[in-house]
Order: C-alpha cells, then sequence, then structure tokens
C-alpha cells in the first residue's frame, strides 16, 4: 500500500502531538527493537520512532530496515524521528482521507 500526498499528510497531523514510543539506542537495531516496533504499530497504528545514532545515512538504513521487517509505511523523518503507519487490518483506530 502506498500512501497518497492528502493521506500523507493527513497522518502527518495526527503524529505532530505524538512523542515516540520506541527508542533505537546504542545497541542499535536489535531484534528485541523490531519486534516491539512492530507490537506497538499492531497497537496504535501511528508511531513515532527515535533513532539515536548521529549519522544520517545510518539512520536511514536504520529506518529502512524498519520499514521493511515491519511493513509499517514510512509517513515522514525529521532529524532523528521516523514517523511510522500500519493500519491495523482487525480493527483499524485511523480512517484514512480517499
Amino acid at each position: 500500500m502506498s500512501l497518497s500526498k492528502k493521506q500523507r499528510l493527513y497522518l502527518k497531523r495526527l503524529a505532530h502531538h505524538l512523542t515516540p514510543v520506541v527508542i533505537v539506542g546504542q545497541q542499535g537495531l536489535t531484534d528485541g527493537v523490531l519486534n516491539e516496533t512492530a507490537l506497538t504499530l499492531v497497537t496504535h497504528e501511528l508511531i513515532k520512532v527515535r533513532i539515536n545514532s548521529g549519522d544520517r545515512v545510518e539512520r536511514e538504513e536504520m529506518t529502512g530496515q524498519i520499514v521493511e521487517r515491519t511493513g509499517a509505511e514510512l509517513v515522514q523523518t525529521i532529524g532523528h524521528i521516523a514517523v511510522l503507519y500500519l493500519s491495523n487490518p482487525e480493527k483499524p483506530k485511523i480512517r484514512l482521507p480517499g
């Protein structure tokens, strides 16, 4: 699923007030972090992930790995923060605009 521009803007507005619920720390992107991210996405659908890496390229790679492994959509990245969206197939909480 690919988000339209309208849907992406809608999700950005919803994510504005959120705080990061998953933090990738010194250990990097571990299986535990990926599992926690996947579980959190199922529960919340829209989350912020903080990636504590000083290297921009490394942050982009980690974000790409998270998106690939969780099946989430990348809404946006700002600095160390990535906003991810994954609709819950059983009980969707967020209705995207058409």
